[in-house]
């Protein structure tokens, strides 16, 4: 199974993101998800992107529509146990099982009939909101810039550190996946590995509880 993207939700209206500016990441396009209640800025590579999201209207991300889905427990997470992380799978035959029983989510941004799959993992929220987008394959961004001063260019591993709250299955579905790693641990965190840390280096984001090693 392959990472389409990876979400952190942030409280500050996106100004942490400047941190991975600063470090020397291209920041790509921003969008709002019109009706969810959400905007972001995103950071493009080789085979997936970055996103910093923030609520923008509560009203929209509390509605009738989009409660449902949990990801307003997502940007609470300062104040209840959730994580703040979002993984997006690449919607591949791959994924069928992981995905069999998702709550299907119809978002205003998207033609009707084209749902978002949803993993909220609302019985262990230390774990991340996973979903998959109703678009098949690896999606190309071509218009987007993928070239970074320091030199970092393919995501090789994702590493999600968890709080074991309670029994759950999800992370089994990733036992066998060399890309993907679920670490049981004493905090919420998120190791990013690039290039199979070719340079030998590495940087903390505390705001964005990330390491990345490159």
């Amino acid at each position: 199974m392959d990472i389409d993207h990876i979400f952190i939700f942030t409280d500050d209206n996106g100004k942490v993101a400047d941190e991975l500016v600063d470090f020397g990441l291209t920041e790509g396009s921003h969008r709002i998800h019109v009706g969810q209640g959400t905007t972001n800025r995103k950071f493009y590579f080789d085979n997936f992107f970055f996103e910093i999201l923030w609520v923008h209207n509560e009203a929209e991300l509390k509605s009738e529509r989009t409660m449902p889905t949990g990801l307003w427990q997502r940007a609470e997470f300062k104040s209840n146990r959730f994580s703040p992380f979002g993984l997006c799978m690449v919607n591949a035959d791959d994924t069928e099982k992981l995905f069999e029983k998702a709550f299907k989510y119809q978002p205003d941004y998207f033609p009707q009939g084209l749902e978002i799959d949803i993993l909220k993992n609302e019985h262990q929220p230390d774990l991340p909101w996973t979903f998959r987008l109703p678009f098949k394959g690896q999606k190309h961004h071509e218009n987007e810039p993928t070239k970074h001063l320091n030199g970092i260019s393919v995501l090789t591993n994702a590493i999600f550190e968890y709080q074991s709250i309670a029994q759950d299955t999800f992370p089994d579905h990733f036992k066998n996946q060399d890309n993907i790693q679920f670490i049981k641990s004493t905090r919420h965190w998120l190791n990013l590995v690039f290039d199979n840390r070719k340079q030998g280096k590495k940087k903390v984001f505390e705001k964005l509880s990330l390491t990345i090693e490159y």
